[in-house]
C-alpha cells in the first residue's frame, strides 16, 4: 500500500523485515506448540526490491531445533506484472526463536517434533 512505499515506489525494507519475523514466528509457534519470542536475526538478504503492486508470499521452514530454541528460514517471493506474471525471490532470512512458557520463561520444545 502507498503508506509502506518510499519515494521510488518500493516497499520499505522494514515492512518486509517485520513480515518475515511474523512468518518465522508463526512457524516456530506451530512447531513448538505455543508462545515464542524472537531472539536473533542470524542472516537477512534483500535480493530485489518489493514494488507497489507486487503480490508477496512468505514461506517459512524449521532448519534446526535445540532444547528451547528453533532456527527458522524464511523466503520471500514477489509475483509481478499481472499481464505477464513472473515470480522472483526478493528476500531470504534466518531467525532464531525461543519457546516461552506462560510465565514468560524459556520452555522446552516438545521432543516429538524434534
Amino acid at each position: 500500500m502507498p503508506k509502506e512505499e518510499n519515494m521510488f515506489g518500493d516497499i520499505f525494507g522494514g515492512w518486509v523485515m517485520a513480515h518475515v519475523d511474523l512468518a518465522g514466528g508463526v512457524e516456530a509457534m506451530r512447531y513448538s506448540r505455543g508462545r515464542v519470542a524472537t531472539v536473533a536475526v542470524n542472516a537477512f538478504q534483500f535480493h530485489q526490491p518489493v514494488s507497489s503492486g507486487d503480490v508477496v508470499s512468505f514461506y517459512a521452514r524449521v532448519l534446526s531445533v535445540g532444547r528451547t530454541s528453533m532456527t527458522i528460514a524464511v523466503e520471500v517471493y514477489a509475483e509481478r506484472h499481472p499481464q505477464n506474471p513472473v515470480t522472483v525471490k526478493v528476500t531470504e532470512a534466518t531467525l532464531t526463536y525461543v519457546a516461552m512458557g506462560p510465565d514468560g520463561n524459556k520452555r522446552d520444545v516438545p521432543r516429538e517434533n524434534a
